[in-house]
């Protein structure tokens, strides 16, 4: 430990605002100052479902928590994107959420309770759903921007996949 008013050598300072630089950059990039894209949320699963296997699309959604920076960084940098550009079918549910959707066996559910029977417990989450409601590829638990576009370009291949062959293999998760 260091006694009070010694002085830092040179390398210890360099490795102090090495640190310091990291930690201001992954304050940034998790999206502190970006203003928040707004994903629609489920109010119908099995219409929002419907919707997106007419556009022989799967369903993605994003399991996401009021204040997670990584879910911001999800929803504003790839999802939003993706919805707005690509066409791809995206809702949102939300942690601790009270607002009501319909589940896919259509009894009326709030979203923390949907994300309870769903069992994921890790913010963000994107899942991706079929036919009856089923997942069809695995989900993408968390986030890391190392890679993060290419993990969800290669699920929602994925998806897509099993949509086409349509073999109604259910996805371990």
């Amino acid at each position: 430990m260091r006694k009070p008013g010694a002085r830092l050598s040179r390398r210890q300072g360099l490795g102090m605002l090495v640190r310091l630089a990291g930690l201001a950059g992954l304050a940034g990039t998790a999206g502190a100052a970006q203003p928040d894209t707004p994903l629609p949320p489920s109010r119908s699963l099995p219409r929002e479902l419907d919707a997106a296997l007419a556009r022989g699309e799967p369903l993605v959604v994003l399991a996401s928590l009021a204040g997670c920076a990584w879910c911001r960084l999800a929803r504003n940098n790839y999802l939003a994107p993706m919805r707005a550009q690509d066409g791809v079918a995206v809702v949102q549910v939300d942690f601790r959420g009270q607002e009501l959707t319909q589940a896919f066996d259509g009894t009326p559910i709030t979203h923390d309770a949907l994300i309870r029977r769903w069992q994921v417990v890790v913010a963000p989450t994107v899942l991706f759903f079929g036919p009856q409601g089923r997942e069809i590829a695995p989900r993408i638990e968390g986030m890391s921007e190392d890679f993060y576009a290419a993990q969800l370009d290669g699920r929602l291949r994925r998806a897509r996949q099993a949509l086409r062959d349509d073999d109604g293999a259910q996805v371990d998760p």
